[in-house]
C-alpha cells in the first residue's frame, strides 16, 4: 500500500510515518525545502518536494496513492488570513487534487483538532454529534477545513480525526512544561480546576491507522483520546512522581495571563515570527474544560489506549532525558 503523509516532518506526522513503515506501507512524505528531516533521516521513505500548493508535484504523487494522510496544519500565524491559507485553503486544495487525479483512492484521512469543536461547556464530554463552536481563528479554520472534507464524503472515502492535546517524544510544546517543572516551578493557569483530554502520540497514530483501514470510518469523525480527562493537579502529581521532585505551584490569574499574551502579541508585530502566546491562545488556555469522548472510536474502530497517562509521560520524559532536552 502506498501512502502520502503531509506534515510528515513534524511531531505527529513523523510518528505516523513510523507506524506506517512498521505496517509495510510504502510511505511518501511531502517536504518543503526548508523543513528539517531529522525524524525521518535513514528511514525507508520517499520525499516529495513541495508544499500543499505545489499542485504538479501533488498530482503526480497522489495519482499513485492508496491513502492520503493530511496531518499538516498551521497552529501559529501572524494574521487570520495566514490560518485560513494554511488550514482551510490548503485542505481544500489537497481534496480537489485527490478527486481530480485519484477519485478511487482507498481513504483520505484529515487530522483536525478538538479546537474545531470548541471547549466543553457542560458536564458531558464532547462527542462527535455535538454542534461545533470553536473560539479561536485556528479552531474556526480547522472546522472550515472539516467542512471542505465533508463536501467530498459522497465522492470518495474521507475520515476526520479530532485529537485533543497530544504529547510524546519529539514534541516541543509540553517539553516547556516538563523543563519548568524539573527546575522546581509548576505554573497553573487560573484559580479553578481546569480539565482537559490528552492523548499519547503512539495511541493517536494507532487510532489514525484504524480509521484508515476500516470502511466503517468512511464519512465519519472521531475523537481519539485517553479514556478520562485530567486536571492540572492530576498532571502535576504524575509529573512529580516521574521526575522525582516536587515543584512550587504558582497559580496565575487569568488577568495576568491575558496581560502577558497582549504584550507578547504586541512585540511580535516587530518580529517575522508569530507569538506563541497571544490573545487568542490566552482565550484557549483559560477555558475550564477541553474534554472529549473516545467512545465512538472504541465502539466502531476497536480503538484502545495502550498507554495510561503515567506510562505515556514516562516514555516522553525518558526520551527527553535521553536527548538531553531536560
Amino acid at each position: 500500500m502506498k501512502a502520502l503523509v503531509t506534515g510528515a516532518t513534524g511531531f505527529v506526522g513523523s510518528h505516523l510515518v513510523d507506524r506506517l513503515i512498521e505496517k509495510n506501507y510504502e510511505v511518501y512524505c511531502l517536504k518543503r525545502k526548508t523543513s528539517s528531516t531529522k525524524w525521518l533521516d535513514g528511514k525507508n521513505v520517499k520525499f516529495v518536494e513541495g508544499d500543499l500548493f505545489s499542485n504538479e508535484a501533488l498530482e503526480n504523487c497522489i495519482k499513485e496513492m492508496d491513502y492520503v494522510f493530511h496531518v499538516a496544519g498551521l497552529v501559529k500565524a501572524k494574521t487570520k488570513q495566514g490560518f485560513y491559507h494554511g488550514n482551510t485553503e490548503a485542505t481544500k486544495n489537497l481534496l480537489e487534487i485527490t478527486y481530480k487525479v485519484n477519485p478511487d483512492i482507498k481513504k483520505f484521512i484529515f487530522i483536525s483538532s478538538l479546537a474545531a469543536a470548541g471547549p466543553t461547556l457542560t458536564d458531558k464530554a464532547k462527542d462527535e454529534n455535538d454542534k461545533p463552536d470553536p473560539i479561536t481563528t485556528y479552531g474556526i479554520t480547522k472546522l472550515k477545513a472539516e467542512e471542505e472534507a465533508e463536501k467530498y464524503m459522497d465522492k470518495f472515502p474521507v475520515t476526520i480525526i479530532r485529537p485533543p492535546a497530544v504529547f510524546g517524544p519529539r514534541d516541543t510544546e509540553i517539553l516547556i512544561y516538563f523543563k519548568t517543572f524539573s527546575k522546581g516551578l509548576n505554573s497553573v493557569i487560573g484559580l479553578d480546576a481546569k480539565y482537559l483530554s490528552l492523548v499519547f502520540v503512539e495511541d493517536l497514530v494507532d487510532g489514525i491507522v484504524l480509521a484508515a483501514e476500516n470502511d466503517i470510518a468512511n464519512g465519519q469523525k472521531y475523537f481519539i483520546c485517553l479514556d478520562k480527562p485530567y486536571n492540572w493537579d492530576d498532571i502535576g502529581t504524575v509529573t512529580s512522581k516521574l521526575l522525582g521532585r516536587k515543584a512550587f505551584k504558582i497559580r496565575l490569574p487569568h488577568s495576568v495571563v491575558y496581560s502577558v499574551g497582549y504584550l507578547a502579541q504586541l512585540f511580535s508585530t516587530f518580529s517575522k515570527n508569530p507569538a506563541t502566546l497571544n490573545i487568542e491562545k490566552c482565550k484557549d488556555i483559560t477555558q475550564l474544560k477541553w474534554v472529549c469522548s473516545n467512545e465512538k472510536a472504541k465502539k466502531e474502530l476497536g480503538f484502545k489506549n495502550k498507554n495510561t497517562l503515567e506510562e505515556g509521560f514516562k516514555k516522553t520524559i525518558d526520551w527527553y532525558r535521553e536527548m538531553k532536552w531536560i
